[in-house]
């Protein structure tokens, strides 16, 4: 007999205005769980991904930003995998079902049947569909790894940038340089995810570029940038003739607390990119609809394989989740951070 809705469900709200970055200004809230009407289906969420794009979003989505700007009051939103356990008229999907969607930062989600996507099986962990494919989606659809090439990840120690070492390495990369402002992190980046170098900046390290010249002596041939900022300005510096940068992420300006997180400056030295003909261009995966399929499969003959591991931690608790996204904005963190919810 099928598990009944709950009479109380909660949820991650923005009760005030944050002052820098976000934390003590989000607050879980009770509520009655909503009924499902036709076409919508209600997913107890067991997984949803603290990122830090909601610092953009609750700052104010800049112009192109393709998700509605979060508001005093509102719930937090973002990728989650859950349970569905009921389903208004007319759904193909049916209680019991797992789906991924956008509607994490509560408990239980009412999502529209059309904007749930089914998980089968291609991943042996249900809640590593959260790691990001925008790694490997640069890599191949922008990047275009050579045997050999020499790859620079910037902020390699988050999300993206731990996953796109090892994927970097497994698409022919002969050589993978990554970047993070922790000493600890900068060892874990070496032993667990075999890196080969790992320069990290910071007022009291050697300048990158010094850095960046003695971990890759010959120059970098493909860089992918989470970061922006002065990072990339020393990227492009050590990159070789016919270099390709992808720009997956802007953590210089997301994670800076005197910004919205819209912005991200870098100085670009135009010249240079000109005389050793270098490309930079921006990876948004709305422009690569395919990659999500292509990524699972992968990553989850990857991970079958032990060819590769999903760096994450999981924090238990939606009423840990606020203190969750600060401490992903203060850096505390490895990998992907993850929210995990009781199963019913």
């Amino acid at each position: 007999m099928p598990t009944p809705p709950p009479s109380v469900t909660r949820e991650v709200r923005l009760v005030t205005e944050p002052k820098g970055l976000p934390g003590p200004e989000l607050a879980v809230v009770a509520q009655r769980p909503p009924v499902p009407g036709p076409g919508q289906v209600l997913v107890h969420n067991r997984y949803f991904l603290v990122f830090p794009g909601l610092h953009t979003l609750i700052g104010g989505a800049p112009e192109g930003v393709p998700l509605p700007t979060i508001h005093v009051g509102d719930a937090l939103f973002g990728p989650a995998v859950g349970e569905i356990v009921a389903a208004g008229p007319g759904c193909a999907l049916r209680p019991g079902d797992t789906v991924t969607h956008l509607l994490g930062w509560r408990e239980h989600a009412l999502v529209a049947a059309a904007d749930c996507t089914p998980v089968g099986d291609v991943l042996p962990d249900p809640a590593a569909h959260l790691s990001s494919g925008a790694a490997y989606g640069a890599l191949t659809r922008l990047a275009d790894i050579r045997p050999g090439d020499t790859v620079f990840v910037t902020g390699a120690a988050g999300g993206v940038g731990s996953v796109a070492g090892p994927v970097a390495r497994l698409l022919g990369a002969g050589r993978v340089v990554g970047s993070t402002r922790s000493a600890v992190k900068a060892e874990r980046l070496r032993t667990e995810l075999g890196y080969d170098a790992v320069v990290v900046p910071g007022d009291r390290s050697p300048s990158l570029t010094s850095q960046l010249s003695a971990a890759a002596p010959e120059g970098i041939d493909v860089v992918l940038d989470t970061v922006g900022g002065e990072q990339l300005t020393a990227a492009l510096g050590a990159a070789r003739r016919g270099a390709r940068i992808a720009l997956v992420g802007a953590l210089s300006g997301q994670l800076a607390p005197h910004r919205d997180g819209g912005s991200a400056p870098a100085r670009i030295d135009t010249f240079r990119l000109i005389t050793r003909g270098i490309t930079l261009r921006g990876y948004s995966g709305t422009d690569h609809p395919d990659v999500a399929q292509e990524w699972a499969e992968r990553f989850g003959n990857w991970l079958r394989a032990g060819e590769i591991t999903f760096p994450h931690v999981r924090i238990q608790g939606i009423e840990r989740a606020p203190s969750a996204l600060q401490e992903l904005c203060e850096g505390r963190h490895f990998g992907t951070v993850i929210v995990e919810l009781p199963p019913r």
